[in-house]
């Protein structure tokens, strides 16, 4: 009889030492808590013959940033493939169609997949999160497309808290929040220590307007969670933006440079170019003074990982740094060569950017504002984008026009208007 994982999909693998340490890792991967790359090393320590786990342990070293080491397991992944189950072999070419960067090919690959095994979690999470598949394949409605594609799996899972996770998160960013929330807490149940669990908590939180309450429930989560934790940077991003909001701006600026900044964060180099930042913005719009030392770090960041155009979520951000840093020759490329799944929206947001750095506020609305209606194309969570329209607002009041930036954030983020206290100076 063959061994099998937690799902109960069968593994070629006799070693119950080496199913055990891939069970480990996959829970881990599903979890973001540390050790998901040792666990995928002591699986093929094991059994230097099981397929899963080389194509696993490459998986853990691309979502860590350490791309380059994921090449020689999958390389012996594909070597094996022949001689695995049919599953593992669809398993394994999914994989090795991301590890390549063929997006959509993996996410079709995926799709039928799980019609045939649909418990293969898995190989159902990079089709999950506002990071996955769907949540960066640049197409607007994706979202509602994100939902659509879980929900119809709550039979196979019933309340595992990996799925239950994703499912909450899908929607809550449709701001279906009493379902989201009944879910989120199931999933919690079920695995305490699921840091994307925790996330997704935070969010609802967020979406609600419930900052203190929000604040508390990470600073509790997050007092044992280890920094080399997946989630740990982006997690703190969320700490320091509730403690920015609260009136806590030496605690919100002690994340930052313990937490977030290049050099001390640790986490994928995805979370450090984009949450920096992010709350650099954030604060400076909250009143803070522009600290150009910063934005300088981060845009040479942004320059050492993501200098050219392709992943227009991170390009976002990148043209953030560059404008604030007044880096206009980097800015070039992404203005006039754009790439990337939403490509065609980086270029006036970099002009946007630009013109809230100089002062130019009526140029900075004129470019962002119509981006707004159709900013899921970008990729990432709702929370994550506010970005833009808090900029709009910003911009808007920086303009002298104060009773406009209140009635268009009212419009657009409610929440803040019903709790009171917008996370902009003057407003």
């Amino acid at each position: 009889m063959m061994l099998k994982d937690r799902y109960g999909n069968e593994l070629s693998t006799s070693s119950a030492a080496a199913r055990d340490a891939y069970v480990r890792g996959v829970d881990s991967l599903l979890a973001a808590t540390p050790g998901t790359d040792r666990a995928f090393a002591d699986a093929v320590a094991a059994d230097e013959g099981f397929a899963l786990g080389h194509i696993s342990l490459a998986r853990a070293k691309q979502l860590m940033g350490r791309g380059h080491e994921a090449k020689a397991p999958r390389a012996r992944a594909l070597e094996l493939a022949a001689g695995t189950t049919p599953r593992e072999q669809s398993h394994i070419a999914i994989f090795d169609k991301i590890l390549g960067g063929q997006g959509e090919a993996a996410l079709a690959a995926i799709r039928q997949h799980l019609a045939r095994w649909p418990r293969d979690a898995m190989a159902f999470a990079p089709a999950t999160s506002v990071f996955g598949l769907i949540g960066f394949c640049g197409r607007a409605g994706r979202e509602r497309e994100q939902l659509e594609m879980i929900e119809p799996f709550e039979t196979h899972y019933g309340d595992d808290w990996w799925y239950r996770t994703q499912l909450a998160f899908a929607q809550i960013e449709l701001g279906r929040f009493d379902e989201g929330e009944r879910n989120i807490d199931k999933a919690l149940a079920g695995n305490p220590r699921s840091a994307h669990s925790a996330h997704i908590r935070a969010h609802l939180f967020y979406e609600r307007g419930e900052r203190e309450a929000g604040l508390a429930f990470l600073n509790d989560w997050m007092a044992d969670y280890p920094r080399d934790g997946l989630m740990h940077c982006h997690n703190s991003w969320h700490r320091a933006l509730w403690s920015l909001e609260t009136g806590r701006a030496a605690d919100a600026w002690q994340i930052y440079d313990d937490a977030l900044r290049p050099g001390a964060a640790w986490g994928p180099q995805v979370n450090v170019a984009t949450d920096g930042p992010a709350f650099l913005l954030r604060a400076e719009m909250a009143g803070h003074a522009r600290k150009p030392e910063l934005w300088r770090e981060l845009a040479e960041y942004s320059t050492q990982w993501f200098g050219r155009p392709g992943l227009s979520f991170v390009d976002m951000h990148t043209v953030l740094a560059y404008a604030m840093a007044g880096d206009d020759e980097k800015l070039g490329p992404f203005t006039d060569n754009p790439r990337g799944s939403a490509g065609d929206m980086v270029p006036p947001m970099a002009r946007g950017f630009k013109a809230y750095a100089t002062g130019d506020y009526r140029t900075a609305v004129a470019e962002i504002e119509p981006l707004l209606s159709t900013h899921e194309r970008l990729g990432g969570s709702r929370a994550q984008r506010d970005l833009l329209e808090y900029v709009v607002a910003s911009a808007t009041l920086r303009a002298g026009q104060r009773d406009e930036a209140r009635r268009f954030i009212e419009r657009r983020r409610p929440h803040n208007a019903k709790v009171g206290g917008f996370p902009l100076a003057g407003l």
